[in-house]
Formats: structure tokens, C-alpha cells, sequence
């Protein structure tokens, strides 16, 4: 599309409702990531309090490990995405 790359003034009221959207989609994305990260979080903190069962402490280790990673991930994601938005690198996404 040739109107993805002209500057906030020359948008029409279409493409600029658009951007909000994307804009608006990628932190909504960011949330997803840190509340799948947080579900880890509680997860393996109910994992470490098992007794009963001693293999189950290293899913809990396992799970601490995925929620810190989720967490990189959606930031990193985040600011990837931001970063292209700022610059109007849409095609290329």
C-alpha cells in the first residue's frame, strides 16, 4: 500500500484509526506475554511446594525458567515491533 509510509500529518482519518489499532494491539500482545509469564510464575512456585513428590521440584525449576524467558520474549517482541511502527516498517512485518 502506498499510504503506509506517509507522515502522521498527511494520514487520512482511516490509516491513522489503523495505526492506533496496531499500536493498541502490540501492547495488548505485551500484556498476553506477561500474564502467560505470571501463569509460569505461580505454577512453579506451586511446584517448588509439592513435598510429596521430589521430580516434580525440577518441573518447578523448569517453569520459573519459561516464565523469566516469556517475559524476555514479550519485551523483546514489544519493542521490536514498537521500534518498526515508529519508523513505518509495516511491509516488512
Amino acid at each position: 500500500m502506498e499510504n503506509e509510509n506517509l507522515s502522521e500529518n498527511d494520514l487520512i482519518v482511516r490509516d491513522y484509526l489503523a495505526r492506533q489499532r496496531t499500536y493498541l494491539a502490540n501492547d495488548r500482545t505485551l500484556l498476553s506475554y506477561i500474564r502467560t509469564s505470571l501463569y509460569f510464575l505461580v505454577s512453579g512456585t506451586a511446584l517448588m511446594e509439592v513435598n510429596a513428590l521430589e521430580h516434580v521440584r525440577d518441573l518447578g525449576y523448569l517453569a520459573f525458567a519459561l516464565s523469566l524467558g516469556m517475559l524476555l520474549l514479550g519485551f523483546y517482541n514489544y519493542f521490536k515491533v514498537k521500534r518498526k511502527l515508529r519508523k513505518h516498517y509495516y511491509q516488512k512485518m
